[in-house]
């Protein structure tokens, strides 16, 4: 049977729960362990598909088709391995199955209760991964922090399984802070303290604790934390703040997590961890030859984690090209055609990024057409890519209305309209086109030359499409249809002619990207905007250098 380890939080929510996951993940996978990670967060939300992007961050989308917390992310980032449905539970999904099961009368009259009737179902699922024989660990992230209401089933289902399956095969690494006080000079441990008393309480004691802090612990705090929160004191690890999240699993290996975890599982060392490629990527992160600088334009620009995988893949590019990329956030709702060019004319490339709504269209429209017509290195995904035919059809073609019928459904010329198998579909959530889909390539594109190969598989996230009825005139115009899907017919990728990079995909393919395998269109993006900045560093003409790049 698989071991099962639980990482929990205590004081504050924010302190990385889903990082130290991934780093420990990491490092039982280098030491040669099959190891995977699910993340069971506690809001009632069947999935986080219909969640705001300023409530709850992005919405990243499996292999299968699974709209799921953005950690999924960070666990297919670390550990190169696509996740899956069974990846991500929520509350939602748990009361539902049961209520589900009530209604068909799969408890024969009995009082259907939080305990035992929710509490086993959750240890139902925190369990799945584990029985068969594809993974030796199962990391489990609980979201939420100790002391949460909502978190309270899922803490009793843990303790449950703690006594079921014995501390041999179930550890709880709780993750807590260690607030350094300037005025005083010190840190202090009482917050961890009371958040481990507090997880006491319930009836769970940690067997970890992973201790955030932005000072050093010294050896006699290490061994307050052991004696006051009844671990041992090399169970108390360190988790100073990183310069950066991949920096996470090494300063979790000098600190000996794995290693400590490994022994209370009873479990071999196994093989020195191997971790070359990751040194090899962290040391072109930190020494970069070069810099550029990529605008974002996004209408949730506010928050970071509305485009976290998006940055994330732009940070794997840079590292591939040796190069630092600057993200300039730009919001959409501000962009005019009056501020577009002062706005973006010290950009190296721009990206124009997904989302849903009309507000801030008109500014990502702006945006795109200074990039087209400045032969300034564009990437538009899924909006941003219809968004760049709304703005060829308008200012090109020549159709002054041109829109798409998610913003106006009355125009004239909706060059983007609902896909056919989505009209019918009143129920928002899991009902988009979802999950990863075939794609043909022209073997003589840019992006084919990005790819390497014309046949490529990426995932999708949206209700709207290219409409084909416009196919043939954009076409004619130089803003070519590169990309579809051979059963469908739906066009996945435009690209403009005779531009250095204009490329727009209906796809995701940030999803995809990962440390040891970055995405090779984001790779090629990144290297356009790196020629782009030499042309016109070579040239004092700058219409001359306009010319030269394209």
């Amino acid at each position: 049977m698989s071991k099962f380890i639980f990482v929990t939080g205590g004081v504050t929510s924010s302190l990385g729960k889903g990082i130290v996951a991934a780093s420990l993940a990491k490092l039982l996978q280098a030491r040669g362990y099959r190891t995977t990670i699910q993340k069971f967060d506690p809001y009632i939300n069947i999935d986080p598909g219909t969640l705001n992007p300023y409530e709850h961050g992005e919405c990243y989308v499996t292999e299968d088709g699974a709209e799921t917390d953005l950690d999924l992310g960070h666990y297919e980032r670390f550990l190169n391995t696509p996740t899956s449905q069974a990846n991500n539970v929520t509350t939602g999904r748990i009361y539902q199955y049961v209520i589900s099961r009530e209604r068909e009368g799969a408890f024969l009259g009995k009082t259907v209760q939080v305990v035992p009737h929710i509490t086993d179902e959750i240890k139902r699922r925190m369990t799945l991964l584990g029985q068969d024989d594809t993974y030796d660990v199962v990391i489990t992230e609980l979201g939420g922090t100790v002391g949460d209401i909502e978190s309270l089933p899922f803490l009793e289902a843990v303790r449950q399984l703690k006594w079921e399956l014995g501390d041999e095969n179930c550890l709880v690494v709780h993750l807590t802070l260690v607030p350094y006080l300037r005025a005083a000079k010190e840190l202090k441990t009482k917050p961890t303290q009371h958040s481990v008393k507090m997880m006491s309480e319930n009836g769970l004691n940690p067997d970890v604790l992973v201790c955030r802090t932005e000072e050093p612990l010294y050896n006699e705090l290490k061994r307050k934390i052991a004696l006051f929160c009844n671990v041992t004191t090399n169970a108390v690890i360190e988790a100073r703040d990183a310069d950066t999240i991949y920096g996470v699993p090494l300063e979790m290996m000098r600190e000996g997590l794995d290693t400590i975890c490994l022994q209370k599982l009873q479990m071999p060392m196994g093989q020195e961890p191997q971790l070359d490629k990751w040194k090899e990527f962290l040391n072109k992160l930190r020494y970069p030859k070069s810099k550029v600088t990529i605008g974002l334009i996004g209408k949730y620009v506010e928050l970071q984690d509305a485009y976290k995988s998006i940055l994330e893949a732009l940070i794997h590019a840079g590292a591939v090209n040796e190069c630092k990329v600057e993200v300039v956030n730009i919001h959409s709702e501000y962009l005019t055609p009056e501020t577009s060019a002062e706005k973006l004319q010290h950009l190296d490339a721009v990206l124009v990024a997904p989302g849903f709504g009309s507000r801030g269209i008109e500014g990502k429209i702006d945006a795109i057409r200074y990039a087209r017509e400045s032969n300034l290195p564009f990437l538009g995904i899924c909006l941003g890519m219809q968004m760049a035919c709304v703005e060829f059809a308008r200012n090109v073609l020549g159709y002054e209305d041109a829109f798409s019928t998610e913003m106006h459904a009355d125009t004239q010329h909706p060059v983007i309209s609902m896909m056919e198998d989505q009209k019918k579909i009143k129920n928002m959530g899991g009902t988009m086109r979802l999950g990863s889909y075939d794609c043909e390539l022209n073997p003589d594109s840019r992006i084919a030359a990005c790819y390497g190969t014309p046949h490529i598989r990426e995932r999708h996230r949206h209700r709207y499409e290219f409409n084909n009825d416009y196919l043939d005139r954009f076409e004619d115009a130089g803003f070519l249809p590169v990309g579809r899907n051979s059963k469908t017919g739906l066009v996945e990728v435009m690209e403009l002619k005779d531009h250095p990079f204009y490329i727009g995909v209906q796809y995701h393919p940030e999803y995809k990207s990962t440390v040891e395998n970055p995405h090779p269109l984001f790779v090629g993006f990144v290297k356009a905007a790196l020629e782009a900045q030499d042309v016109r560093k070579t040239s004092k003409d700058p219409a001359a250098a306009l010319e030269a790049v394209k």
